[in-house]
């Protein structure tokens, strides 16, 4: 297990003295994406920020599955479940199919895909 140093009393990560680098400060300036792209990027971390809802992105990861099944996985009733699953495709991160009476949900694409893959890693590294 990895311990992570009490951020109110470490101070040896703190500048000892105050000085401003300008030409690097204009360069991230120009290159950090715009307020709305940093609000929708700040939505999906809260909605992943939801173990819950991580954990329905991680099984949907690992293969399709339908409303009753992840239900099941997530410990939730399939009513709960049908509204983490809207909430989760109304940002685009799942999307599904119906067979019959059935929907089949999956993630939206590789990117959301990525994103659960990557997130876990870090987890599992800290």
């Amino acid at each position: 297990m990895t311990t992570t140093p009490d951020v109110k009393t470490d101070r040896a990560a703190d500048c000892e003295v105050h000085c401003v680098h300008p030409e690097a400060v204009a360069r991230v300036e120009a290159a950090l994406p715009d307020d709305a792209l940093i609000e929708r990027a700040t939505s999906l971390t809260k909605v992943v920020s939801d173990p819950t809802r991580l954990r329905i992105l991680s099984a949907l990861a690992l293969e399709e599955l339908c409303v009753c099944d992840l239900a099941v996985i997530a410990g939730i009733n399939e009513s709960t479940m049908s509204h983490q699953l809207r909430h989760l495709r109304a940002l685009g991160l799942v999307t599904f199919r119906k067979v019959g009476r059935i929907a089949y949900y999956r993630l939206a694409n590789d990117h959301t895909t990525r994103l659960i893959a990557d997130m876990l890693a870090h987890a599992r590294v800290m």
